[in-house]
């Protein structure tokens, strides 16, 4: 793995005023404005997309030494679990993949409401059939996060989405993105797209701060909003409205580590949520989130789905893929199993040169 380096990270307000790079002294333009969080958001899978394609790494998965002594004994019963699972995830990537070729604005706009879960539950029914060929058969959610997070620090994963963090609210530390010196975000006046890698993996440990907040503080309220679980005072046995630094410790081990998987999680946001509207009437380049999502999702599946086929075997993947529906068959999933998955598996050195 590439160099590792902790960062310790310091709060910074989401709804500092900021301003498009091309706005100078005018006053901030009102839809501009209501655009913010969305611009945010594509911002963070932008920089997710960008960090990856700097890394090129995907390759680098054959030389770890967990890949290569990665193996699983399937069933007959779990080759066809496996198979349910890797057809979900590609039916997901499917939708996803035809979503941007429509060249209409407003089309990509609404469509928000389905791309952005198709994403993520791609991702994680790729996930769920990565745990499956070892024998971990869950469906619960929160493990899958956790088992997913464990796989990440263990060094399953290469660089592009091999980062983490870890640690209490407020003192967080991130692992794995050695150019986010987290002090130089204090300079950022505008909103504008990541441009080199540095601001990219800077993004990128925001992206992890705000996740893991949100993690953090929907798991202080779900023990707090419970009588039973409740922590209190014991002075006054009254609901603790406040939490001390080792009550937060406490909340970071129960989280884990904060991953990529965790950053893909947020793009499940109901079409019932007001959330959603944010992005669909927004002023941001749809088209570009569309494309970032794409090239996400094909990274963390073919890393899964490589992982998959060294323990099936070629000819087993072979078999499996073979068994798909046409429309399946004859796109993305052939043509990744051919550039990537095959010279991964028949040629592994060579592989990791390119």
């Amino acid at each position: 793995m590439r160099q590792t380096t902790n960062v310790t990270m310091h709060s910074v307000d989401p709804k500092a005023p900021l301003a498009p790079a091309s706005s100078g002294t005018m006053p901030m333009d009102e839809n501009w404005r209501k655009s913010i969080p969305a611009q945010v958001f594509l911002n963070h899978f932008f920089a997710m997309d960008y960090h990856i394609q700097y890394q090129n790494d995907l390759f680098d998965v054959a030389k770890f030494p967990i890949f290569q002594q990665f193996g699983g004994r399937v069933t007959d019963e779990q080759r066809k679990a496996l198979e349910k699972l890797l057809l979900n995830s590609w039916s997901a990537e499917y939708a996803l993949r035809i979503t941007p070729v429509v060249n209409d604005e407003q089309y990509l706009q609404s469509s928000l409401h389905w791309t952005f879960p198709q994403a993520y539950y791609s991702a994680l029914f790729s996930a769920r059939a990565f745990l499956a060929v070892q024998g971990i058969n869950v469906s619960n959610e929160e493990l899958i996060r956790k088992r997913i997070g464990n796989m990440v620090v263990r060094g399953y994963y290469p660089a592009s989405i091999g980062y983490y963090a870890l640690g209490p609210i407020n003192n967080y530390r991130i692992q794995r993105l050695p150019m986010a010196n987290f002090k130089l975000t204090a300079g950022r006046s505008d909103l504008t797209l990541p441009s080199r890698e540095n601001s990219a993996q800077l993004e990128l440990a925001q992206f992890l701060k705000t996740t893991r907040d949100q993690r953090v503080k929907a798991l202080r309220n779900a023990i707090q909003n419970n009588p039973k679980t409740a922590l209190r005072s014991p002075r006054t046995g009254e609901i603790l409205q406040k939490f001390s630094v080792e009550q937060y410790k406490q909340l970071a081990r129960q989280i884990g580590y904060t991953t990529f998987f965790d950053m893909l999680s947020r793009l499940r946001i109901s079409s019932t949520n007001r959330e959603i509207e944010r992005f669909v009437d927004s002023e941001i380049d749809v088209k570009l989130f569309h494309q970032s999502l794409v090239s996400i999702v094909s990274h963390v599946n073919s890393v899964h789905e490589v992982y998959i086929a060294k323990a099936l075997g070629l000819d087993g993947y072979r078999q499996l893929v073979s068994k798909l529906p046409s429309y399946l068959q004859e796109s993305f999933v052939r043509e990744r199993m051919n550039t990537i998955i095959v010279p991964m598996l028949e040629q592994p050195d060579k592989a990791a040169s390119v």
